[in-house]
């Protein structure tokens, strides 16, 4: 089954919801990465991105990505020109997350692309890919839940939990996110 489809690998409750294959591809990226890229120093994005690019991440030009981001599989992980993850932002992609350009990913955000079947007694893994439209920002400590579609333009506040879709050009607080005002378009250098 394509882990993406909707559903990892059914099984018994806890179970493993994804193959040896896989969990193999994790230990190497995880390794290669503490090795690699947690540790470089801060300036030194353009490494970061040809590491995450030998495993299989798609990254557009000019992208910043810092050390100490967590990325659970490059696979899975496709991010646009220009775009800034910051310091200590969890990119929990088991399943896709797709990011536009112009992005900013502040600092301690949390990006989650999967959850659980609360009404299947096995729980079984759910796979939701999570869609951040182009030039948005996505601000420190924010979540953004599984399958949420960020629109273009859009700002999450500070400590803010996104569980529905975004509207585009909108600025969205609180937990839940709700709507605060509409945002005016940026003039965008491309």
């Amino acid at each position: 089954m394509e882990p993406d489809s909707g559903a990892a690998r059914p099984g018994t409750r806890h179970g493993a919801s994804f193959g040896i294959g896989n969990k193999l591809f994790r230990v190497l990226w995880g390794a290669s990465w503490l090795v690699l890229g947690r540790f470089t120093p801060p300036p030194l994005h353009s490494w970061r991105v040809l590491v995450l690019r030998a495993f299989g991440a798609k990254v557009g030009r000019g992208v910043r990505i810092y050390g100490s981001t967590r990325v659970w599989d490059p696979r899975r992980l496709a991010i646009g020109a220009d775009t800034l993850v910051g310091p200590r932002v969890n990119l929990y992609n088991q399943g896709r997350v797709t990011v536009g350009r112009n992005v900013v990913i502040s600092q301690d955000a949390t990006i989650c692309a999967s959850t659980h079947d609360v009404d299947d007694p096995t729980f079984p893994l759910l796979l939701r890919p999570v869609t951040i439209g182009h030039e948005a920002w996505i601000a420190a400590l924010a979540f953004v839940g599984p399958g949420v579609r960020v629109g273009e333009g859009t700002v999450l506040g500070a400590c803010a939990v996104a569980m529905r879709a975004l509207e585009p050009w909108t600025y969205y607080t609180g937990n839940p996110a709700v709507a605060l005002k509409p945002r005016g378009r940026i003039a965008s250098a491309a």
